[in-house]
């Protein structure tokens, strides 16, 4: 099994480039499952098609752990992708990285990657904090290849940097490598320049590029990925490069995983 994990700065772009990466997948035959980690438990607005979806944390609070199955914790949105969200504690109650901790325990405990059969799992971090339980992906078997989306802008690139720290912080422990960069432009001044020395100061490879887009906008609006409403824009052609680039970066770093097993 494949298991990413999308870290940037909240309003970076990274729930939209998360969910468009989830059905480019889904078109290439792959059974796939995005897992929100953000508390507002809104990553996968896009892909729900209306359909109601009731966060892992609020259903252990209402029912128990004990009565939730695995199809109340997972629903099939858009082009079949499996859909969770992690949730968060109510405001101002609670610790919202420890809910996630809790959520992907719930997840590993019902089995549902091996019983739903998942080929990818793409988790949508929250990248502002990347402590307790927002670096859980980056830990514990969840994630084995970290993805940051970033823009040149000055806290995107700060975000971008204090992620990459805390991958760098665990690599000695065999978790999660840094699979790259994505740049989710905002056409800010010297913006290439500043995202190739990003990759330069945390040793990772620029992956993909994805041009600000009128089309991605209106899509967000109307709660769809742009796969869905605007098939035939640029910016699908850049997503559907995206997810192969990622792929390819995600068979690399298993075969050095492997090489440093044997």
């Amino acid at each position: 099994m494949i298991k990413i994990a999308i870290y940037g700065k909240g309003g970076i772009g990274k729930s939209t480039t998360a969910s468009n990466l989830s059905v480019a997948f889904s078109n290439m035959g792959f059974n796939v499952l995005q897992v929100g980690c953000d508390p507002k438990a809104d990553s996968t607005l896009l892909l729900r098609e209306d359909k109601k979806l009731i966060s892992i944390l609020d259903q252990l609070r209402e029912k128990g752990a004990a009565n939730v199955s695995l199809d109340d914790l997972v629903i099939k949105g858009f082009n079949n992708i499996y859909l969770c969200e992690a949730g968060g504690p109510p405001p101002g109650l609670g610790c919202a990285g420890r809910g996630i901790v809790a959520a992907l325990e719930e997840l590993k405990k019902k089995q549902v990657f091996e019983k739903k059969q998942i080929d990818i799992v793409v988790y949508d971090v929250l990248g502002d904090v990347v402590c307790g339980g927002f670096s859980m992906p980056i830990r514990d078997g969840f994630a084995n290849d970290i993805f940051i989306v970033t823009s040149g802008e000055n806290m995107a690139l700060h975000a971008a940097r204090n992620i990459a720290l805390a991958v760098d912080n665990f690599k000695d422990r065999g978790y999660a490598k840094l699979g790259g960069v994505i740049l989710n432009r905002r056409n800010v001044k010297n913006e290439e320049e500043k995202i190739a020395l990003l990759c330069e100061d945390i040793e990772a490879p620029l992956c993909g590029v994805l041009d600000f887009s009128k089309e991605v906008q209106a899509s967000d609006e109307k709660e769809k990925t742009v796969s869905q409403l605007y098939p035939n824009a640029d910016i699908v052609n850049q997503y559907n490069k995206l997810a192969e680039n990622v792929l390819k970066i995600c068979e690399e770093n298993e075969k050095l995983r492997l090489g440093d097993i044997s």
